[in-house]
């Protein structure tokens, strides 16, 4: 074989090797294309799974509409405890840290000059009566004047205010509890001077207890009296209810919050005063609504759409939504109870697709 010949077979070998390469990029025509989507299609079909979901049926339920805030648990009533005197405490009458009911004694200063003193009123207290009855007799028979019968009248009238103030200033030397409530850490001792500064201790009522909170002013026309809340503390698992009693007069005008108070029982003292509360405000309740979780709802070109399970495929349906918590939206329009709606594998779902349900709620 001559050169020229040689040469003539390797340009045309290579030729057809740089035309096929070619041509594979090139655009397939109409019939090329539907030819590699019916193989590509077989392919799926043949080992394609079906698709498994979690679904939930839908059952009716109370729906709070709410607004979280923060708040602080208050005692119901909270005093420091102190003497109305000055004197040497000679009594403590209470333990630490224990009930107390209203009006217990827990503490008493010294006041053995003030019973000397009532003593000495009440030893004078008899005779004059007696004056006064003498003189009344006598001013029957005209034996006497009017004059020194009102006389002895206004001295056993001034005794007995004596006695009387007397008997207040021992009241004073006395301290009893104004109302049922835990006493805190005594301060003082027996034997230690007391002065109406001095503060011997800190009653504390806890049951029930004030739950404080502040909302922004745009809310403080749906706080009033009658509201419902829940709130939890941190280390308790449970939520609380409690029901506003109170509401401030006026907006904070420095800081634009709006101040309430709810009452807690608190009948089993589990709770102390102190802690803070996350608060969840109730605006509205409905009972009886269809409630869907948030994720099983996909928006598609402003609407909302909620995909169906039924006969084992996929059926999308349009709803219309209305109020929402944390984790859950109100269905107004397009479910019924009894449906059972797809929770999961939102974004692979379609008209008619087959799937299996792994979980239902």
């Amino acid at each position: 074989m001559n050169k020229k010949t040689k040469w003539g077979i390797i340009i045309l070998v290579s030729a057809g090797i740089i035309g096929g390469g070619i041509y594979s990029q090139l655009p397939k025509t109409n019939d090329e294309l539907a030819a590699a989507d019916k193989v590509l299609s077989n392919n799926k079909k043949n080992g394609k799974k079906i698709l498994n979901v979690n679904a939930k049926i839908i059952k009716p339920q109370l729906l709070t509409d709410g607004f979280p805030t923060i708040g602080l648990l208050k005692p119901d009533e909270e005093v420091d405890l102190s003497f109305e005197t000055s004197g040497k405490v000679i009594e403590i009458n209470f333990e630490e840290g224990t009930a107390v009911k209203k009006g217990q004694l827990l503490a008493k200063v010294n006041d053995r000059p003030l019973q000397a003193q009532l003593q000495r009123l009440l030893a004078q207290l008899k005779l004059a009566e007696d004056r006064v009855f003498r003189q009344d007799a006598l001013l029957k028979r005209d034996a006497v004047s009017k004059e020194a019968y009102e006389q002895v009248k206004t001295d056993l009238a001034t005794l007995n205010a004596d006695i009387e103030i007397v008997k207040a200033n021992i009241a004073l030397t006395e301290l009893h509890a104004p109302f049922d409530g835990i006493i805190g850490l005594r301060q003082i001792s027996v034997g230690s001077y007391a002065s109406p500064t001095t503060v011997v201790a800190k009653l504390t009522k806890i049951a029930p207890l004030k739950v404080e909170f502040s909302v922004p002013e745009r809310y403080a026309t749906q706080i009033k009296k009658g509201t419902n809340l829940t709130f939890k503390v941190e280390g308790k698992l449970d939520a609380f209810n409690a029901q506003v009693y109170a509401v401030e007069s006026a907006i904070d005008p420095d800081l634009h919050q709006f101040t309430a108070r709810a009452l807690y029982p608190n009948t089993n003292r589990a709770l102390l005063p102190g802690r803070y509360a996350n608060i969840l405000l109730k605006k509205e309740e409905i009972p009886n609504a269809i409630a869907i979780p948030t994720e099983a709802i996909q928006p598609e070109m402003g609407k909302d759409k909620v995909f169906l399970y039924k006969s084992g495929k996929v059926e999308p349906v349009e709803v219309t939504t209305g109020i929402r918590n944390e984790s859950e939206v109100q269905i107004i329009r397009g479910l019924q109870v009894g449906d059972t709606i797809i929770t999961s594998g939102i974004l692979q779902l379609r008209l008619g697709l087959p799937v299996t349900l792994d979980n239902i709620d």
